[in-house]
């Protein structure tokens, strides 16, 4: 059963094709455009025409690879589309392109699913428990459970994108962040993050999405294929530091770096810096599986 799947996230939107029937499911297409559909939406509260068009474009350029594999594809939407006015006139054109329903999916369903997908691929006892954090451009999901199947679920109004958007001076194109204003930025995403905070302790933390991944990647000092890889606080603390001394322009020459999340990189960082503090875990797991497998997993009714 070979499935495909595009999700439009607040930053990026991204293509998957992966073959469900394998234990566990293989990937057989992965890919991300930044398209920041979410631009300009806090000031307007609707979706600006142009980040529309370049959403659409990506979209129609991971087609034509996604059909190459499959014709069984499903379009989902996050953040930016829950928080749209004109988020049916968006769904209409994604219609006409694609022949798909338009799932604009909840906070809670995202963090489900990006538990799913994170879990996908690891060996757990029946009774271990994985606590799944999930930062995106618009908004932040956390999941509790079992390996069986995620127990509490939240979604915090926080995010890479919306936290720069509040604190500018993060995204770096003024040279080096001061301390105050990390600091400040931290106070905000350690309140918004309060929903997660409060669910029951976990075992292990799993974290997902771009932000981590890019983390990862740093480390690395190269952008290289990995299904699991670990991180820890202090590595985060380092990068935290790092970035907010590094101008944008800097930033984007760093090896490892994906230049498009370079002036939001540092805003996701301080969100799950807080997280982990406040948490007290320090060695988290990072996947590159995460709400796209996650959906088709839950959802394998297939074609809308």
């Amino acid at each position: 059963m070979i499935r495909g799947l595009i999700s439009v996230g607040t930053n990026s939107t991204r293509a998957l094709v992966a073959d469900l029937d394998s234990e566990p499911p293989v990937t057989l297409l992965q890919r991300s455009t930044g398209t920041r559909i979410g631009e300009g939406l806090r000031e307007h509260g609707h979706l600006d025409e142009a980040a529309m068009l370049r959403t659409l474009d990506a979209m129609r350029e991971h087609l034509d690879a996604m059909r190459e594999l499959t014709r069984d594809l499903r379009v989902i939407a996050t953040s930016a589309l829950r928080r749209a006015d004109n988020e049916a006139q968006f769904a209409r054109s994604v219609h006409d392109l694609t022949g798909a329903h338009l799932d604009v999916i909840s906070g809670e369903e995202e963090a489900a699913c990006s538990f799913t997908g994170a879990l996908s691929g690891i060996e757990a006892g029946q009774s271990e428990t994985f606590g799944v954090l999930d930062v995106g451009g618009g908004s932040s999901e956390y999941a509790v459970g079992t390996k069986r199947a995620p127990e509490q679920n939240v979604s915090c109004e926080i995010g890479a994108v919306r936290l720069t958007e509040h604190f500018t001076v993060l995204a770096g194109r003024n040279g080096p962040v001061a301390q105050d204003v990390i600091q400040a930025a931290a106070v905000q995403a350690e309140a918004a993050l309060g929903p997660a905070l409060e669910l029951q302790n976990a075992d292990r933390i799993v974290l997902v999405g771009g932000t981590a991944t890019t983390a990862v990647s740093l480390m690395r000092a190269q952008r290289e294929t990995f299904a699991y890889a670990q991180l820890t606080l202090d590595d985060i603390d380092a990068w935290v530091a790092r970035l907010a001394a590094t101008p944008l322009e800097q930033r984007k020459t760093l090896p490892g770096m994906n230049p498009q999340r370079a002036d939001i990189l540092l805003a996701g960082l301080i969100i799950v810096q807080r997280f982990l503090a406040l948490l007290d875990k320090r060695t988290p797991l990072v996947s590159t599986s995460d709400v796209l497998l996650g959906y088709l997993l839950r959802h394998p009714s297939g074609l809308p």
